[in-house]
């Protein structure tokens, strides 16, 4: 699945500038897309959009937008203009009926990767991609296997720790970025109020 993703990044080199990935397993069935869009922007009914290279539109008109995924009974949501993490309250507010599982990295290096449920977050490991020592705030066994993915790359392997986080969470939670869904014609998008999510 590393491989997978390593594919992804070369093709779409963008993605190592910025990007915020978050998979949703909602553990209520009544919590359908539409409420996890809503939370995710800040309590506003997000737009829907068909666009053209939509990340050229984005940065044209300065917007925020939203790739869905779904898979197995599970959202992922692929922002890829910021690349700001999940604050703490969103995070809380995304997983009180629900497990949240959470990556992005910014262009100045900084990386997190969280898993939040029950309304709190969980676990969080900080500078994963770039930094010389990795911060770490987890309860047990939360992170294992990506330690292990992890322990199996060089430390210069910038792509491959990029690639570990993606290849974990869809282990996680069955849920992948589909590549061919992320530029070109007929992109269908969500477009945010808030300048991050």
């Amino acid at each position: 699945m590393i491989h997978d993703y390593r594919t992804l990044f070369e093709r779409h080199q963008w993605l190592r500038d910025s990007l915020c990935w978050t998979v949703v397993q909602p553990l209520d069935e009544g919590v359908a897309l539409d409420d996890l869009l809503w939370r995710l922007n800040r309590g506003h009914d997000p737009e829907e959009r068909i666009m053209d290279y939509p990340m050229e539109v984005a940065m044209d008109e300065d917007l925020t937008l939203l790739y869905v995924f779904e898979g197995d009974g599970a959202y992922g949501f692929l922002e890829c203009r910021y690349g700001y993490p999940l604050s703490d309250e969103l995070l809380s507010t995304l997983s009180e009926d629900a497990r949240v599982w959470t990556t992005s990295w910014q262009f100045n290096g900084t990386s997190t990767i969280s898993c939040a449920g029950g309304g709190r977050v969980q676990a969080r490991i900080r500078n994963y991609v770039l930094g010389d020592q990795i911060d770490e705030e987890t309860t047990p066994d939360v992170f294992t296997n990506f330690h292990v993915m992890l322990d199996d790359l060089d430390r210069q392997d910038f792509d491959g720790r990029r690639s570990a986080a993606f290849a974990f969470i869809e282990a996680a939670t069955g849920v992948g970025v589909e590549s061919d869904r992320l530029d070109g014609e007929g992109c269908p998008v969500i477009v945010l109020d808030t300048p991050a999510i």
